[in-house]
């Protein structure tokens, strides 16, 4: 990211700043999820655009910041993409958000970062049963769904936008 637009350092603090109230199933504060699936995305060689939208990938969904705010940042437009295809819409087909994210070059590894995360053994074991057995299930569908069925980490598979 050059020119005119936010840094990742800028990306990263309008990030915490946005969920700064907000905290997952656990009670955990929010952040530490997305920091999670920035670092993740930066192990897997994520670019630095892909870093930013990782920053920012739940924003939108979860009301954090508005669409109106990341159609105006400053942001490549790579960036904003990236975001609106892992951003899962109200009432819409996992099919159709998962066909979004494969067709939208870098959101993938994204992705990748964030179902690794959500679905880590030591996050899962403090929800209750129902919850983890869930959630458990609905990670594995979007894995399926993305060709990550097999738990291949992106050393086994390159992420076409980032070979």
């Amino acid at each position: 990211m050059t020119g005119n637009h936010l840094n990742l350092t800028q990306v990263e603090a309008f990030a915490r700043q946005a969920h700064a109230t907000q905290t997952d199933k656990a009670g955990r504060p929010y952040t530490e999820h997305l920091a999670a699936v920035a670092e993740g995305v930066r192990v897997r060689g994520g670019r630095d655009g892909q870093i930013a939208a990782a920053w920012l990938h739940d924003a939108i969904e979860d009301d954090a910041l508005s669409a109106r705010w990341l159609a105006d940042a400053a942001l490549p437009q790579e960036v904003k993409d990236m975001v609106l295809a892992v951003t899962k819409r109200p009432g819409e087909e996992l099919s159709a958000y998962t066909a979004r994210i494969l067709a939208t070059p870098g959101a993938l590894l994204i992705k990748e970062a964030d179902l690794a995360h959500n679905a880590d053994p030591a996050r899962l074991a403090v929800l209750d049963e129902p919850t983890r057995t869930r959630l458990t299930a609905k990670y594995a569908q979007v894995r399926a769904l993305l060709g990550l069925a097999g738990g291949e980490s992106s050393e086994d598979r390159k992420d076409s936008a980032n070979p």
